[in-house]
């Protein structure tokens, strides 16, 4: 038989890398095609670069690719013949509308998906006479980023254009794939839908079940009572189809209850999600049995039990489904905090992510990094805060949205603090925070609203030594708001209001309680506002100068006091006589640190992650 591609080399792109994704895009390298791979996982994609895609178990394989990227949009180069969306159903639309500028007469879409109406969100973006659905019969689970344990194989898949425009599109994937021995068929509009309600109505008999119940497969088809119970939910299943006018063979039950039997020790991947409380695709399984059967008054009440428990296992942990105030709440506080605007809350419950809460004398700062240990939320919250559930709201807020794998605290209120995995030292984490962006010997200035620190790093950025201010607060953040408030100076204002000053004259006194009275002298007396706020910075850089700064090294200011009070910077430059440069976003840098011991520290603790820090850090 000749081979579907002879004529011309097919051009595909693969767009969600889980293990249908993968098996999918192995066999289509094996036939011969051009295949590229999209994934939002940079762990995953770095993996699949170095070392191919790994299939184990009932197919052994590993398939290296050379075209693998992070964004659809990387793609407009290719010119495809085909790009397939095997994604989750609530990854899908938003991955459709960033691909939509790969459109074109040419190119033919494919909905690989599992749950019913599934395909309408991809042809929602690119017109139903453009888009292929794609019933799978296969299965596997993730044995790490790029390398998939094939569960079981049920020939043969189904293909078929929704509207059957695309006929002919059809029949060459579907050629395609059989050339390589993946069976599979090609079906009209009609068949496609029957076959699309037979393989959901299957999925939701067993997938809400094994979620819930913690049950492989093989567990729950061993159980006579459970056996019973996945009847009722087919059955429920077969009625909705029914006025659907999709109708099975009498013995559609029985060939059900044989199929489910082959699944084996094996969770579905609902199951998977629900377990590691991830979003699920319940409203596309179970869901849409209820749907329909609310439009035609057929009783679903299993599939509607099911639905409703997993939706509430996942609302603790998913923030597209917090009801009410406290959804709203939540919301509100992870848009705040969010560092790229336009990326959907729900991608960071796919990888891990890991924490950093600095618990300073005047502000908690939390910091989130993804498994990179790029910045993906900040977030700053008052510590003195008058609403005594603020801290049990964010941090809600927090595990609900991002996978924290590991988690750090630092600050003053570290040890008293005991929701996180570690603590440390805020001059470790400082340390760790500028580290990362600044490697070798450095000072790291940090004035925050109890105390001046100094410290030394050496050239492998370990602490060396460190100094810091007497117990006074002097200087420090509380020291400038109690002034400034004294002088009837807005805070926000008095960096920008020194900036127009020259005056070169400094407190006398570092007592907040005499500095007071002096400061209401300077007011008396008529001295400009201006000249007031250059005063004040004045005599925080004397103060600072008294401390121990090594010479010739680069020199860094972390901390909210400088974030606030960037003016203050140039002081110090002036006073040192030396350039001192201030981090980007300083008031979350030890947070940031304490996010990235973290990370370090639960890679530690997983070799299959080891290999991969260490790439990334050196």
């Amino acid at each position: 038989m000749k081979n579907a591609m002879d004529s011309a080399k097919i051009k595909i792109g693969v767009v969600g890398l889980g293990p249908v994704g993968m098996i999918l895009a192995v066999k289509l390298k094996e036939a011969g095609c051009d295949v590229a791979l999209c994934d939002k996982d940079e762990f995953k994609l770095k993996k699949i670069r170095e070392e191919g895609i790994v299939l184990e178990n009932i197919i052994e394989s590993k398939t290296v690719f050379d075209k693998v990227y992070d964004s659809p949009r990387d793609m407009r180069h290719l010119d495809l013949d085909y790009l397939v969306f095997s994604l989750k159903t609530y990854q899908t639309l938003g991955a459709a509308k960033e691909a939509e500028i790969l459109n074109s007469d040419k190119i033919t879409l494919v909905s690989a998906q599992n749950g019913i109406d599934s395909e309408k969100l991809v042809s929602s973006v690119f017109g139903e006479s453009k888009t292929l659905r794609m019933v799978i019969n296969y299965a596997g689970n993730l044995r790490s980023p790029n390398t998939v344990r094939v569960s079981f194989v049920t020939p043969p898949n189904y293909v078929g254009s929704i509207d059957d425009s695309r006929t002919k599109q059809a029949e060459r994937f579907a050629g395609i794939l059989n050339s390589v021995g993946f069976a599979t068929e090609r079906l009209d509009s009609f068949e496609l839908v029957k076959s699309t309600w037979e393989k959901t109505i299957l999925n939701s008999s067993l997938s809400a079940l094994c979620g819930v119940g913690r049950l492989t497969m093989m567990e729950a088809m061993a159980d006579a009572d459970t056996m019973e119970l996945i009847e009722q939910i087919i059955n429920e299943g077969i009625d909705v189809a029914e006025k659907e006018k999709v109708r099975f063979p009498d013995d559609f039950l029985r060939k059900c209850m044989l199929y489910l039997r082959k699944g084996g020790d094996h969770f579905p991947s609902l199951a998977v999600d629900l377990i590691n409380n991830r979003q699920t695709e319940i409203d596309y399984f179970n869901g849409k049995i209820v749907e329909y059967g609310k439009k035609h008054y057929v009783k679903t009440s299993l599939n509607l039990a099911f639905t409703n428990m997993v939706k509430a296992m996942t609302n603790k942990n998913v923030l597209a489904r917090f009801p009410g105030v406290e959804g709203e709440l939540n919301k509100i506080i992870i848009s705040k905090g969010l560092v790229d605007k336009n990326k959907p809350s729900v991608f960071y419950q796919e990888q891990n992510c890991f924490m950093g809460i600095d618990l300073g004398s005047a502000f908690t700062k939390f910091t989130i990094v993804d498994e990179n240990g790029n910045p993906v939320f900040r977030y700053v919250l008052q510590t003195m805060n008058k609403d005594r559930h603020a801290m049990k709201n964010i941090l809600k807020a927090i595990h609900s949205t991002f996978k924290i794998s590991h988690s750090c605290a630092t600050g003053y209120g570290r040890k008293h603090f005991t929701d996180t995995d570690i603590v440390k030292t805020e001059i470790n984490c400082a340390s760790a925070g500028v580290s990362e962006f600044f490697g070798g010997e450095k000072n790291i200035i940090d004035i925050g609203g109890e105390d001046i620190k100094i410290i030394h790093c050496d050239y492998e950025n370990h602490v060396a030594n460190f100094y810091m201010n007497d117990k006074c607060a002097a200087g420090t953040g509380a020291f400038l708001e109690e002034i400034s408030e004294r002088a009837e100076i807005n805070i926000s204002e008095m960096s920008s209001l020194a900036s127009n000053s020259e005056y070169n004259r400094e407190l006398n006194s570092f007592c907040t309680v005499f500095a007071k009275t002096e400061i209401m002298n300077w007011v008396f007396d008529g001295m400009p506002r201006q000249d007031i706020a250059r005063g004040i910075y004045i005599s925080i850089a004397n103060k600072v100068a008294k401390m121990r700064l090594y010479p010739n090294i680069p020199t860094f200011m972390i901390g909210g006091v400088i974030a606030h009070h960037p003016y203050l910077n140039k002081i110090l430059c002036d006073k040192f006589n030396i350039e001192i440069k201030t981090v980007d976003q300083p008031q979350y840098i030890v947070s940031f640190g304490a996010a990235m011991i973290a990370r370090l520290t639960w890679l530690a603790l997983h070799p299959l992650e080891i290999k991969q820090a260490e790439t990334l850090t050196h």
